[in-house]
């Protein structure tokens, strides 16, 4: 992963409308546009949500008592941090209009760089 964290930092996480002829430019169809898209978008919520946890289990504590609850404040600042982050699938669509993202056909079709 190129530390998408960085790269991302100045997306905008909301939702807005997209041009749905302007998805299917280089592919000549909508639906392989948006299966690129959401291939890509579960990698990057898989490598996040990977991330987050080795993160977080620095933090953990293991207690015998269920009482024991610890706040611990860089926990909270992390956990902030990724919630913060745009949706996988807006940053997957960004890098789709951006021309970043790599796919090929496995049955003879063009390449796409």
């Amino acid at each position: 992963m190129s530390d998408i964290k960085t790269k991302v930092q100045g997306l905008d996480p909301n939702i807005r409308a997209r041009d749905v002829a302007g998805l299917a430019k280089s592919t000549g169809n909508i639906y392989e546009a948006l299966a690129i898209i959401s291939k890509r978008a579960n990698l990057l919520s898989v490598d996040l949500k990977y991330e987050l946890h080795n993160k977080l289990e620095e933090f953990a504590v293991s207690s015998d008592t269920i009482e024991e609850i610890h706040e611990n404040k860089e926990q909270i600042e992390i956990s902030k941090f990724y919630e913060r982050l745009p949706n996988p699938v807006i940053i997957a669509m960004n890098e789709y209009n951006n021309d970043e993202l790599y796919y090929r056909y496995n049955e003879g079709k063009k390449e796409k760089f």
